[in-house]
């Protein structure tokens, strides 16, 4: 399979193109400074383009893929509407290649508090950090709703704090839902889930949330 990676120089991004390689699909990374990729391998193409605002200088990374994945997203809440600026124009340019699966990543306080959820994360994590980072939150929130209104074959995946740690390849989904009790997730295994969502077709236009 060939896949198109946005956001690969990315904490979850450089683990989707090592993963994808490893899986032996042909990878195409949309980065804007190749220098930051320190990946190099038969089966990788690299796309430099300057900004995710203008979805002609992506169409000739879509050429011929499969499937997208993306792990674009604000890296502070600062950062303004990233994601949803970003995934709109993604949007765009698949329709323009007739490309037409999307697995994207958002965030575990984006969706409703699922039932069995701790009176810690109920009550205090989840409202204060939902607090601190609204715009972030509504930057996501947005994304979701463009994805949401398009033609894709999309999937999301909500996680929780995100950690750098090993992949391990064990971890709970829930598909519609938000894990109960997750607190934290590795960026690797959040890679790991999104390459196993392509070939789900119980995951399209459905969020996963996923948590160790």
């Amino acid at each position: 399979m060939k896949v198109t990676v946005f956001g690969a120089t990315g904490g979850i991004g450089r683990h989707l193109v090592r993963q994808a390689l490893d899986r032996g699909h042909a990878v195409t990374a949309v980065v804007r400074n190749p220098s930051r990729l320190d990946v190099r391998h038969a089966r990788l193409e690299v796309t430099a383009v300057p900004a995710l605002d203008d979805a002609g200088p992506l169409c000739p990374a879509l050429r011929g893929s499969e499937a997208v994945l993306s792990g674009v997203g604000p890296r502070g809440r600062h950062d303004g509407p990233v994601a949803t600026t970003a995934t709109r124009t993604i949007l765009s340019a698949m329709d323009a290649e007739g490309v037409r699966r999307l697995v994207a990543v958002s965030a575990a306080p984006v969706g409703a508090v699922p039932d069995g959820e701790s009176f810690l994360n109920r009550r205090i994590v989840l409202p204060g950090i939902s607090a601190i980072l609204k715009d972030l939150y509504a930057d996501l929130r947005a994304m979701e709703h463009a994805m949401a209104d398009s033609t894709a074959e999309w999937t999301v995946l909500r996680p929780p704090k995100l950690v750098n740690k090993p992949l391990t390849g064990r971890y709970r989904t829930a598909i519609g839902s938000n894990v109960s009790r997750g607190y934290t997730i590795s960026r690797a295994d959040v890679a790991h889930a999104m390459l196993a969502a392509v070939d789900d077709s119980t995951t399209i236009r459905r969020a996963i949330g996923i948590a160790y």
